[in-house]
C-alpha cells in the first residue's frame, strides 16, 4: 500500500529538490577544445564545488539568440564570449553588472581585462593575438596586404564578416592600406574584387584547418588560440609577424541578467580566473591568461598569446566601433562579397 508523504517528508523532498536545483550551473561557451576544458576546468570545479555544469556551445549568433530569446526566465546563467558581442547583449539589458569584490583573483587580471565593457558588466578571461597563419615552404608574409595579392590568389581563405576574426582583419587589411581603422568602406570593396581569389571564407578555426591540412589553402588570419591546430600539422605552417603588427581581442565572462543564480555563477568565475586554474589552461594550449601571475616555460608561452610585452602590443578594435558599424558592413559585405 502506498503511503501519502507527511507534510515533513514532503518539506524534506522539496528542500532536497531545491538544493539540487541551486547546484546545476548552465553556462555558455565556444565549441572549441571541450575535451579539453572537461579536463582542466569542469571536471575540476565540479568536484571542488559538489554541484553539476551543463555546458552548451555554439557560433556566437547561435548563443546570443538563445539569450535574448530567453531574457524573462534565462536559461543560461552564465556566458564566455567576444567582448564586441557581450557589449551587444550588454547594450540591450540582458545581463547584470559583476561585483569584483566577489572575484579574488580581479586585482591580479591584467587592467584592460579588469572592466573591458565600462560599468563592470563583463571582466576578461583570455587575451588573443590573431596573425596569419602560411605555408612557409610554399610563400612568404611579409603584409596583412598579401592576403589579397597575386601570390596568394587561388589559395587563401578568409573569415566571415560575421566571426570574431572577421572585423580584426577588416582593420588590419585597413591599416595595411594606409587606413585608420575609422571606416572600412574601402577595404570590404577591396576584398569583393577579390573575391573569386578566395578559396572560402571560414566560420570556424576547424573547417579552416581542414582545408589548411588539405594543402586547398595555404595562409589565412586566424586566432593564436588555434595555433595549435596547426603547429601540431606536418606540413611546414608558421605565424606571421606582419609590418603592420597583429590584430588582438579579448573573450569575456558574463552574467545573464535575473538568472537566480549568481552564487554558484561567481564560484565558476573566481575558480577560472584564478592563478591555478589559468595556468592549468595556459599549460594545456587552450587559451592565453588574463591573470598577470601565470608563469609559463617558454615552449608553451610560444604558442599563447602571453605576456605584458604582447598583450600591450595587440592592435585591438573598440567593441563599441564594432557594435555602430556592424550592420553596415554585413549590408555591404553581402552585396559585394556574398554575390
Amino acid at each position: 500500500m502506498t503511503r501519502p508523504l507527511s507534510i515533513l517528508a514532503l518539506g524534506a523532498a522539496l528542500t532536497a529538490s531545491s538544493v539540487a536545483a541551486e547546484g546545476t550551473l548552465t553556462i555558455s561557451v565556444y565549441s572549441f577544445a571541450q575535451d579539453a576544458y572537461k579536463k582542466a576546468l569542469y571536471d575540476p570545479f565540479e568536484e571542488m564545488c559538489g554541484c553539476e555544469l551543463v555546458i552548451e556551445t555554439g557560433n556566437s549568433i547561435e548563443r546570443m539568440a538563445k539569450i535574448e530569446a530567453n531574457a524573462a526566465d534565462p536559461v543560461i546563467d552564465m556566458a564566455v564570449i567576444s567582448s564586441h558581442d557581450a557589449l551587444s547583449l550588454a547594450n540591450k539589458g540582458l545581463l547584470q553588472p559583476l561585483d569584483p569584490a566577489k572575484l579574488s583573483s580581479f586585482d591580479k587580471l591584467y587592467p584592460a581585462a579588469q572592466d573591458p565593457l565600462g560599468g563592470n558588466m563583463a571582466v576578461g578571461y583570455t587575451f588573443y593575438a590573431s596573425s596569419i597563419v602560411y605555408r612557409e615552404d610554399l610563400v612568404s608574409i611579409e603584409s596583412w596586404a598579401d592576403l589579397l595579392g597575386d601570390g596568394l590568389a587561388g589559395n587563401v581563405s578568409l573569415p566571415n564578416i560575421t566571426g570574431t576574426q572577421g572585423p580584426l582583419t577588416l582593420m588590419m587589411l585597413d591599416k595595411a592600406a594606409g587606413g585608420d581603422a575609422s571606416d572600412f568602406t574601402g577595404t570590404i570593396s577591396a576584398i569583393g574584387e577579390h573575391a573569386d581569389d578566395i578559396v572560402t571564407f571560414y566560420s570556424r578555426s576547424s573547417e579552416l584547418a581542414q582545408l589548411m591540412n588539405q594543402e586547398e589553402v595555404i595562409a589565412a588570419p586566424v586566432g593564436r588560440f588555434a595555433w595549435s591546430r596547426f603547429k601540431s600539422s606536418p606540413l611546414p605552417f608558421a605565424w606571421a609577424d606582419p609590418a603592420e603588427g597583429q590584430a588582438g581581442g579579448m573573450n569575456v565572462m558574463i552574467m545573464t541578467a535575473n538568472n537566480g543564480n549568481e552564487e554558484l555563477a561567481y564560484k565558476l568565475m573566481d575558480y577560472w580566473l584564478s592563478t591555478e586554474v589559468q595556468t592549468r589552461v595556459a599549460e594545456a594550449l587552450i587559451d592565453s591568461p588574463a591573470n598577470m601571475e601565470v608563469v609559463v616555460s617558454d615552449e608553451v608561452a610560444e604558442n599563447l598569446t602571453y605576456g605584458a610585452e604582447l598583450i600591450n602590443s595587440l592592435n585591438i578594435l573598440d567593441p563599441a566601433t564594432i557594435i555602430a558599424n556592424r550592420d553596415a558592413w554585413v549590408d555591404q559585405w553581402n552585396t559585394e562579397v556574398i554575390r
